[in-house]
């Protein structure tokens, strides 16, 4: 077969001028799709543009001067929506939405699309929305989050988006309006579990009558790459399911999408009800530049596609309605063609990418203006007396849930973006009571409690801080953030990236975890492992020892997310949960009295007991617990002076700081609770040898296995009679045997 990009450009060209356009689809109006001629005129002239982009995008990419990229030739008909839906309206899009976006930006006066995605698709870092990171569909001016190759991903945040703007009504924020949120995506991403989680949550809600603006628009053209959607799968799935209305259209038809697309705004606009946009599309030219689509799809399936090519339709309606004439759209078409072809040329002599500094300086970044403002402080109403109703409490030492449950209301009265949510957070209080009381005082509004989902607990995370709220999510468990750490991975950590800084995803991620309980084991509620967290660029992971640690730490986590846009995972270790005591029964020194508002444990700031010079042990979490119980008995029983520094913050990790704590102590051990193999513990190691560091050292880790149920819970991790003994042997090693001098 020909090439397929330059037999779409000629069918629609010859044909337009021979008149051979295809038969009407559907039976709309102008007066049914609410437009005037104008207006369909300018409809058309950002589909044009859009198709003249994936053209020359085509053309480029075989010269090796532009890049990987997947057009959106057949979707055109969305441009529907970029017109019916304004700027206002929040749009996670699909990667074929490329028509919206064209259509949305006429909304404000200055855009400049053709060049912004001239210069996203040939990588330059003047890319106005990634900065050359990635060919994206995304601007901060239009409200369009920048979405990538997102399979689905993106829904459960546009869920979230849109519940925070039924909060931000229901909490009479200065800020509040009738906006609702778009979500493009597939048919075949209708099929993933993370949209499922997505369709299910806006459902759920709107059931019990709370708000839900959000219009999920699929983009159907029957296949998934190479593999065929079942013919009306998409229609009998969706049609009929509870709390969501269902709007049908043909997207090929431009009259018909914008029929639809004002049916959809009406319903989520006005009834502030989840619909499910259906929109007929084909797809032209394959799924991407080098996808040869005649290896797995017939010549005649091939071919009616191209046939009903959407230009070809929106052209026939053009002439129909009189709103232009055959020799206008050519002349139009070559118009675009000649722009968008000066705009390429240009485009791929800017400037690249050159440096590791320049492509990972988004993702750390520092906020915009405009996010300060959206997280300003916005003091909670009664603030003092819903925290005088802890004043007993506060008065006394707590453990750490106690702890991080005080220091939750401390931040909630202090500032009214602040949001706590997760399963069993509200009416229980926490399967821990680290969340007791939150909801009796401050409403069913800001302590929520959602379904057992965690795709969708974080993924509302991240849409509630696109609308200017401050997130703060529970994980019951961590072996149960697997199901969903893409959302922490792949949107929640990327978006600065993508967005080159001027999107961001605040939040502090609560989640209970790590080994050690008594009477409650198991893997999946014992999970001892943070490689998922460890790797993602721009992530913080926090993880206290103690209660005054923990609210602390908890504060300064805010801080992080509020002032600097960061995404933070507070790990909280359960066994330490309910402890108070830290040698001797009633001795109190694992837990504390409520900190004062100003007092925070600053990132990457360690925590350091004893100052003994014989061996330093660098730790965390329930190992710092053990490690200073150890350390006073290497003291008493066997002369050895230890000093135990609590690394707190593990990603990234204060390898400084802490070989500073550590000082001359004469040798080191690392104790680290996680399994052997992609625990923190490497990374010290590695940073021991890359100094040079001539020191005696010993890792004692848990081992490389699932923690099992009942006693044997304990086994495989580090103890402290484990830890007595590795730093007596160390210590022997480094030199005196101190050990054999004191008995």
């Amino acid at each position: 077969m020909s090439d397929p990009a330059e037999r779409v450009e000629n069918s629609f060209r010859t044909r337009v001028r021979n008149g051979a356009l295809p038969a009407r689809l559907t039976s709309t109006t102008l007066e049914d799709a609410g437009v005037s001629r104008a207006a369909l005129a300018e409809i058309f002239e950002s589909q044009l543009t859009s198709r003249r982009l994936d053209l020359a995008a085509r053309r480029l990419s075989k010269e090796k001067r532009v890049f990987y990229s997947i057009g959106s030739s057949g979707h055109e008909g969305n441009a529907a929506f970029g017109r019916v839906f304004g700027v206002r309206d929040l749009a996670f899009l699909h990667y074929r939405s490329g028509a919206f976006l064209i259509e949305r930006a006429r909304q404000t006066p200055g855009s400049t699309p053709i060049w912004d995605m001239a210069l996203s698709f040939a990588a330059s870092s003047e890319d106005p929305c990634s900065g050359g990171r990635h060919k994206v569909l995304g601007s901060k001016a239009l409200g369009v989050p920048p979405q990538t190759s997102t399979i689905a991903s993106h829904l459960p945040k546009a869920v979230g988006a849109a519940y925070g703007a039924s909060l931000a009504r229901t909490h009479k924020r200065e800020d509040a309006d009738d906006a609702v949120v778009i979500a493009s995506f597939g048919d075949a991403s209708a099929n993933h579990s993370t949209s499922q989680g997505a369709f299910n949550t806006a459902q759920w809600t709107a059931f019990q009558n709370a708000p839900m603006p959000i219009v999920f628009l699929c983009e159907d053209n029957g296949v998934g790459i190479s593999v065929a959607t079942p013919s009306g799968w998409i229609a009998a799935n969706f049609s009929s399911r509870p709390a969501l209305s269902y709007v049908a259209m043909d997207g090929r038809d431009l009259l018909d999408a914008l029929r639809g697309a004002r049916e959809a705004e009406r319903i989520s606009r006005r009834m502030r009800k989840p619909v499910f946009a259906h929109m007929r599309t084909e797809r032209l030219m394959g799924h991407a530049g080098s996808d040869v689509e005649a290896a797995y799809r017939a010549a005649s399936e091939i071919a009616e596609a191209e046939a009903n090519d959407p230009l070809l339709h929106s052209a026939r309606i053009m002439i129909e309605t009189g709103a232009m004439s055959a020799e206008e759209i050519l002349a139009l078409d070559e118009q675009m063609k000649q722009r968008v072809d000066r705009a390429f040329e240009e485009a791929c002599a800017r400037p690249k990418l050159t440096t590791a500094e320049e492509v990972a300086r988004p993702i750390e970044p520092p906020l915009a203006g405009a996010w300060k403002t959206a997280l300003a402080q916005r003091p909670a109403k009664d603030a003092e007396a819903r925290v005088a109703k802890d004043a007993r409490a506060r008065s006394e030492p707590q453990h750490m849930s106690r702890a991080i449950s005080l220091a939750l209301a401390d931040v909630m009265a202090e500032d009214d973006a602040v949001v706590v949510f997760g399963e069993d957070v509200g009416r229980k209080g926490g399967v821990y009571g680290a969340t007791v009381r939150l909801q009796e005082k401050f409403g069913a509004s800001r302590v929520i409690d959602t379904p057992l989902d965690e795709q969708t607990i974080l993924g509302f995370a991240i849409g509630l801080a696109h609308k200017g709220y401050l997130p703060i999510p529970e994980i019951q468990f961590l072996a149960y953030v697997h199901n969903a750490e893409d959302q922490l991975r792949g949107e929640a950590a990327t978006l600065s990236f993508f967005s080159n800084g001027q999107f961001a995803n605040p939040m502090v991620v609560r989640i209970a975890g790590l080994g050690y309980q008594k009477g409650f084991g198991g893997h999946f509620h014992n999970d001892n492992a943070l490689a998922v967290f460890r790797d993602i660029p721009g992530l913080i992971l926090a993880c206290p020892s103690n209660a005054a640690d923990a609210a602390r730490m908890l504060r300064e986590s805010v801080r992080l997310a509020r002032e600097e846009g960061r995404v933070v995972v507070f790990l909280e270790p359960i066994a330490l949960y309910p402890v108070k005591d830290l040698f001797d029964e009633g001795d109190g020194l694992m837990a504390a009295t409520p900190p004062a508002e100003e007092d925070r444990i600053r990132f990457s700031e360690v925590g350091v007991h004893g100052d003994g010079e014989d061996v330093a042990i660098l730790t965390y979490g329930n190992g710092a617990y053990l490690s200073r119980r150890a350390a006073r008995r290497l003291r008493q029983d066997h002369g050895v002076n230890a000093r135990v520094i609590d690394m707190r913050w593990l990603h990234p990790l204060p390898v400084e700081e802490t070989l500073t704590a550590a000082g001359d102590a004469a040798s080191l051990l690392i104790v680290d609770e996680c399994r052997r193999t992609g625990s923190l513990s490497e990374e010290l190691v590695t940073a021991l040898a890359e100094r040079g560091d001539a020191r005696a050292f010993v890792r004692l880790c848990a081992e490389d296995t699932f923690i099992p149920l009942g006693p044997a819970a304990t086994c495989s991790l580090p103890s402290e009679d484990g830890i007595v003994q590795a730093a007596r042997s160390l210590v022997g090693r480094a030199g005196a045997d101190i050990s054999t001098a004191a008995q």
